[in-house]
């Protein structure tokens, strides 16, 4: 039989009984729009979950820290060997190496320190952060009250919102008021035996000196800065900080502070440091795609490095399993369909066994009659598929809708958990249509195994 006969007779005969047909479409359509409603949920929120760590700028982050032995003054970690002679500084010079790989965009210190802000009459401890310039597209600065730094280094300070109602009943008063910032400032002191008196106080004296200097002393200073903005999250998630910063200040602004930190008096001890040293780095590369050579390359360089890639395989693996589930629990519904295929598909039969005769008697072969009633299945597949994607697709926008309105009542920004790419959309009809013609193998091969004699005497 040539497939426009084929095709003409599939189409005729599903044009006989069109509410029996229509229901057993819709009844794969609904199959197909909870299977779609349901993926498209959890591609939606993978989605979401990738912009949200993509934007915070960790999926192309590595932390880097000295491969230190030495935790607390004398702890060692765990599973590491005591420190060797062979041990590399974390300063400038390192930092300047690291800058010089191939892919790298930006190596900065990552710089927190403990301190205590002073705002009008009252006082509150904080921790203070350091922002550097490229974190102006950082997803924890959109929908920020206010407006970013004016400059690299500008005296200006962003506040964490829970940080600013302490200071404040109304938050937003307290944008463009002074914040003093008290802190203790690392001052090195001269070699015994060379004061140098004419050296002022608060110069731009940025190094230590080494084992045969005099060391350094603390100096308390005050900074006073201008409230430019608030947020409602953290740069970064707090990786590799001393606890959640409040108060974050230009980058710039925060190492020409020279603040105290507790590995400098550990880097004197050792007689190694001859300049200040970092706790920790964090360096940017082009791509999430070129993370791992450039993490290789900074380990082979003596350093110890951190990237979000185990992370993220666990988060994908997370989502891969509760697509998993998602489709199980969807394609229930396109069973029952199934079933529903089956039925209308048997009941053919009996109400065509005359015009299966015929077919038989005029020389159509068993082949010809199981094609005819795949043909049918297949077509009801098809358009069930194609209906079925068009209500998911609804469904998924209408889950849309109602959480965005949720979002809204509680001054959220909003968000999209629902996303139907196309390769949904053709796997969802291609699985339709399979599914379809395999609950028509069995009303085919009755329908073939028919004897034209029998059939012709059926009434």
């Amino acid at each position: 039989m040539k497939a426009g006969d084929l095709s003409e007779l599939a189409v005729r005969n599903l044009r006989e009984a069109v509410l029996r047909n229509s229901l057993t479409t819709l009844g794969v359509a609904v199959g197909v729009a909870s299977l779609v409603a349901m993926l498209s949920l959890g591609v939606g929120l993978q989605q979401l979950a990738n912009q949200r760590l993509e934007r915070s700028g960790l999926f192309n982050a590595i932390f880097v820290a000295p491969k230190s032995g030495l935790n607390d003054f004398g702890r060692r970690r765990n599973n590491e060997a005591p420190v060797t002679s062979d041990f590399r500084q974390l300063d400038e010079h390192a930092r300047q190496d690291i800058a010089t790989l191939s892919n790298v965009t930006e190596v900065y210190p990552q710089i927190r320190f403990a301190t205590e802000a002073r705002y009008g009459d009252k006082s509150f401890p904080t921790m203070v952060a350091g922002v550097p310039a490229s974190a102006s597209t950082d997803g924890a600065f959109d929908g920020m009250q206010g407006k970013f730094f004016s400059g690299a280094s500008a005296d200006e300070a962003i506040l964490q919102i829970e940080f600013a109602k302490d200071l404040s009943k109304d938050p937003g008063s307290v944008i463009g008021n002074d914040l003093v910032l008290r802190y203790p400032e690392r001052h090195a002191l001269p070699p015994p035996g060379n004061p140098n008196p004419g050296q002022k106080s608060g110069a731009a004296d940025n190094t230590l000196p080494d084992a045969s200097a005099g060391g350094f002393t603390v100096i308390l200073r005050e900074k006073r800065l201008r409230v430019v903005g608030i947020i409602s999250t953290e740069p970064e998630g707090g990786f590799g900080g001393m606890g959640r910063s409040r108060v974050f200040i230009p980058l710039d602004v925060a190492e020409k502070l020279r603040i105290a930190q507790a590995s400098d008096l550990r880097e004197m001890m050792r007689g190694q440091a001859s300049q200040p040293s970092y706790g920790s780095l964090t360096v940017r590369v082009k791509s999430p795609r070129e993370v791992e050579s450039v993490e290789a390359a900074i380990k082979k360089m003596g350093f110890a490095a951190f990237s979000l890639l185990d992370t993220t395989r666990n988060l994908r693996l997370f989502f891969s399993v509760f697509d998993f589930l998602l489709g199980i629990f969807g394609s229930l519904a396109l069973v029952v369909a199934t079933l529903g295929i089956v039925n209308t598909l048997v009941m053919a039969i009996l109400e065509r066994r005359r015009e299966i005769g015929i077919l038989k008697a005029l020389g159509a072969a068993d082949r010809d009659v199981k094609q005819l009633f795949f043909a049918e299945a297949g077509v009801m597949g098809l358009l069930g598929g194609i209906l079925g994607v068009g209500f998911g697709w609804l469904i998924g926008r209408a889950l849309t809708f109602g959480t965005n309105v949720y979002l809204k009542r509680q001054e959220l920004p909003t968000v999209e958990i629902s996303a139907v790419p196309w390769w949904l959309v053709l796997a969802a009809i291609a699985f339709a249509i399979i599914v379809s013609l395999a609950a028509g193998i069995y009303p085919a091969s009755r329908a073939a195994k028919l004897n034209p004699v029998e059939a012709l005497r059926y009434e």
